[in-house]
């Protein structure tokens, strides 16, 4: 088996690949697009990190291709389903810099808090600027964290070491589970109000994009520091130059840009302002483990067939892999359905399953469900092996059950999620053997094929609204491949899904609200 390992990686890394019989490897760092196109077909797995990006293109010429490893945790330059699609495991390895990454953010709020990079610099210049430089203690200070993941539990850990006060705002966590980790549960707005210091642990979503903007940031404590080590676009850096600018704010830190490298924008004049170049996981020991991971990983799959840290295919046995794959698929999908549809944090899920698929064991499809179920929420921090552990840390109960009987299809799975403000269901199953289709969304029943961009709509039953829909939608090039439309008339409303061809952006889907009678609209990734 050969291996390719096509960016910087440790040494550990590459040793174990040499020591291991049966794996060939060969590092060839820094190529072109087009030269890796040439080579990659000799290869049967590859190791990446940031600097390789692996499009529908660079697949199409991995004829042999069985596994990409990514040292690290963030695959956004992966394209997953073109990999899934030819039937490529993708991993990563999200644990190796959960530390470094969370000491970086404290090593963050202490700089700012003593100036020691503008100290640093001002000495180095010949000046003496005891006074222009004082700091403040963190010794009783109010930490905010945005996300209480592993990184972030680690840094609450740590502060807390420095007898800081922890509050937590994290939505898509029970209030009780929190407060099982010994950390106050807060709203965002709370959060903004209290904190001395806010630090930022959450993936970029839809919901995190820009989500330290104006508006916020006026509805922080005056004289608050923000620290993000996380990803970059969480925190609009315009309005945090004009809040640095204006004293509202006394202190800012970034390890990540919207942009990398950034350039030179307005933020880089900043006195109060520190930075460094997406170091949060630039350590020796963080880059050992991951290198350490990436390789075990990948000699397992290659060697033994062992899937580990897969972000496309759960763990199943090769004999029941062409049974059980669509069933993952559709799990999968309508739990990244459902959680798209909760407005608060998930409380428990109840899967179901009836007819033919009980005959086989199914937690591998509840696990697949899980990892639908969080992956908008944590993105590329979720995998097939850790979805069940982070569930149940995050104090998401699952209850699995099995019927033998199933009145109308051959097999059918009901997945209910309950949150705080209530319910949902949806049910699935497969056609023929290999087509995944909902056919339920609450009230509303289907039948459709859970892929790509999707909206949710809820409108009055009235003539014109689907017309007035479609061409707001036409209006901005966005085309329909699929409309369904289904009545509930004892509320006289329709419900109606639509597939379009691309995403549709925020200013459409306000738009689309603001339609009369329309209730309604929500974007479902799938």
């Amino acid at each position: 088996m050969k291996v390719l390992v096509s960016d910087p990686l440790s040494d550990v890394g590459i040793e174990i690949f040499k020591e291991t019989p049966g794996i060939d490897v060969d590092v060839n760092t820094g190529l072109t697009p087009e030269e890796l196109a040439g080579i990659i077909g000799q290869y049967d797995g590859l190791v990446i990190r940031s600097a390789t990006k692996v499009t529908s293109d660079i697949l199409e010429a991995a004829r042999n291709l069985k596994v990409i490893g990514r040292a690290g945790i963030g695959l956004d330059n992966v394209d997953i389903p073109a990999a899934s699609q030819r039937g490529i495991v993708v991993m990563n390895t999200p644990e190796g810099n959960t530390i470094t990454t969370a000491e970086h953010t404290i090593s963050m709020i202490m700089a700012l808090s003593r100036n020691i990079p503008q100290a640093t610099s001002s000495l180095k210049e010949g000046k003496w600027e005891k006074k222009k430089l004082k700091g403040q203690e963190v010794f009783n200070k109010t930490l905010g964290l945005v996300g209480v993941g592993h990184i972030g539990r680690i840094v609450a850990d740590r502060a807390r070491g420095m007898k800081m006060k922890v509050i937590v705002y994290d939505p898509y966590i029970k209030p009780e589970a929190i407060e099982k980790l010994d950390l106050e549960p807060v709203s965002f707005d709370e959060l903004l109000k209290r904190s001395d210091y806010i630090t930022i642990h959450t993936p970029k979503t839809d919901e995190t994009t820009n989500l330290i903007n104006r508006d916020t940031i006026a509805r922080m404590k005056k004289g608050a520091m923000v620290i993000n080590c996380a990803r970059g676009g969480i925190v609009n850096e315009d309005d945090l130059y004009d809040a640095l600018e204006s004293g509202h704010l006394a202190g800012a830190a970034l390890d990540v840009f919207s942009t990398e490298p950034p350039g030179n924008i307005k933020l880089m004049g900043h006195s109060n302002f520190i930075c460094t170049p997406h170091l949060g996981a630039s350590t020796s020991e963080a880059q050992d483990n991951v290198a350490l991971d990436v390789a075990e990983q990948i000699v397992a799959y290659l060697l033994h067939g062992t899937v580990t840290n897969a972000v496309n295919v759960p763990s199943i046995s090769s004999e029941l892999m062409n049974t059980l794959r669509p069933y993952a698929v559709l799990l999968e999908r309508m739990g990244l359905f459902q959680s798209q549809l909760a407005d608060s944090a998930i409380l428990e899920v109840r899967v179901n399953y009836s007819g033919s698929v009980t005959e086989y064991d199914v937690s591998p499809l509840t696990t697949a469900m899980l990892k639908g179920l969080l992956t908008p929420i944590l993105k590329d921090d979720i995998n097939f092996v850790n979805a069940p552990i982070i569930a149940a840390d995050r104090g998401i109960k699952v209850v699995e059950s099995k019927s033998r009987t199933s009145e109308d299809f051959s097999s059918l799975v009901k997945l209910t999620v309950r949150t705080l403000e209530g319910e949902n269901i949806i049910s699935g199953t497969i056609f023929g053997k290999t087509l995944p289709r909902i056919l339920r969304i609450n009230s509303f029943y289907l039948e459709a094929i859970p892929e790509g961009h999707n909206l949710l709509i809820h409108s009055q039953d009235s003539p014109g609204v689907i017309g007035r829909i479609a061409i707001t939608l036409g209006n901005q090039g966005i085309n329909i491949s699929h409309m369904k439309v289904g009545e509930e008339k004892e509320n006289n409303q329709n419900v109606i899904l639509l597939t379009t061809n691309s995403i549709v952006s925020v200013e459409v889907l306000e738009e689309l609200r603001g339609l009369e009678s329309v209730f309604s609209a929500r974007r479902i990734e799938l």
